[in-house]
């Protein structure tokens, strides 16, 4: 038997070089699990289901709306803020379906849809609601895709083994 002697270091401890090359090893370390359940958590309040998605080449994202259009817009006015994406995409879908609601109405009550003009209010509300889906899911698709990027950048990464106290070898290795 042979007892062998390693110094280890903090991350702290170590050179930037070998910082360089411990933050390259450990860059996927924060994604190693289901990092996005939060995100698909955060839309099912709004009465999204995030079916899949792909933050690779290229993009992509399934989505179903769990209540009509307007009532997933609804939510989302109500429990995002201003400045957030959803929260403007929400907003214009709800502004332009009061339009059309108003554009086929009868003109006294334009909150209602005339009943002569269902047919063509039906075609114009379903192509709506297809955009709207379409640009929900992209502004779901970028938060996920920030969060990716966030969770494997030098910052978030550093945290990780700050919080877990790792150690390396001299040359970064753990």
């Amino acid at each position: 038997m042979r007892t062998i002697e390693v110094n280890l270091y903090t991350f702290e401890e170590l050179s930037d070089e070998a910082k360089e090359k411990a933050l390259d090893k450990l860059r996927h370390i924060n994604i190693d699990y289901d990092w996005w359940e939060g995100v698909y958590m955060h839309a099912e309040n709004v009465g999204i289901k995030i079916k899949h998605f792909d933050t690779g080449r290229p993009w992509s994202i399934g989505i179903e709306l769990q209540d009509s259009a307007c009532e997933v817009a609804r939510k989302i006015i109500a429990e995002h803020g201003k400045a957030c994406g959803t929260y403007k995409t929400a907003e214009k879908f709800l502004a332009d379906w009061a339009e059309l609601v108003k554009q086929y109405s009868d003109g006294i009550n334009t909150e209602i849809v005339a009943e002569d003009n269902e047919y063509e209010f039906d075609n114009e509300a379903d192509e709506l609601e297809k955009e709207f889906r379409r640009d929900i899911g992209h502004e779901y698709l970028t938060i996920l895709q920030k969060e990716e990027e966030y969770l494997s950048s030098d910052e978030a990464v550093k945290e990780t083994i700050l919080a877990n106290e790792y150690e390396f070898n001299e040359e970064g290795e753990m």
